[in-house]
């Protein structure tokens, strides 16, 4: 198929990558088709293989974007200090990037059960590197008894589907400020690991 006219990659790509986001967002991957896509964009559904080669491969980039921009935000974060500094820098980090991602808008981490084993695991590789980041700082402060986590990698599942859950709940127009619930998240997990 033809592309439309006034169509342009540079305006249409990003275009397709956010509705997708929005869609699969709201729907799910099982619950959105390609033509919904297109829909949503203004383009025929052929249109939307100039961008993506199929639905699955544009799940995969989105949320290795996603995971790509969580390890770049840690990076430039300060987790240095007491693992209990450490622990709030993480919590706010991750807090602030997944809630103010594009547009306000994250595909839930359980999308990742619809990716191709190949793709899956090439993400996986990703997210432990993040997941390493915050592992290490309960390890710290299981070490210097700050923290009663014996089990850290257990721990750090914990946490982050503690942190991700405002992701299903939370909506700007909500009755708590964003700076609320993020305060309140810091507490919960500093309170979850505490040893005291």
């Amino acid at each position: 198929m033809a592309r439309k006219t006034g169509s342009h990659s540079d305006i249409t790509g990003p275009k397709v990558r956010d509705a997708a986001m929005r869609l699969f967002t709201e729907h799910g991957y099982a619950g959105v088709s390609m033509r919904q896509i297109a829909s949503e964009v203004g383009v025929q559904a052929g249109a939307l293989y100039l961008y993506t080669p199929n639905k699955q491969s544009l799940l995969f980039d989105l949320l290795l974007e996603q995971m790509r921009g969580a390890v770049e935000r840690l990076k430039e974060t300060d987790l240095s200090g007491p693992p209990e500094k450490q622990i709030e820098a993480f919590v706010r980090t991750h807090f602030q990037f997944h809630m103010g991602g594009r547009q306000g808008i994250f595909i839930p981490y359980t999308e990742l059960r619809n990716l191709t084993p190949a793709n899956y695991k090439r993400l996986e590789e990703m997210r432990r590197i993040y997941e390493r980041e915050l592992e290490k700082i309960i390890q710290a402060g299981a070490q210097s008894g700050a923290f009663d986590a014996p089990d850290s990698k257990l721990s750090t599942l914990v946490v982050i589907s503690i942190l991700n859950g405002v992701l299903a709940w939370y909506r700007p127009d909500g009755r708590v400020p964003l700076q609320d619930v993020e305060d309140h998240y810091v507490s919960v997990v500093k309170k979850a690991l505490s040893a005291t």
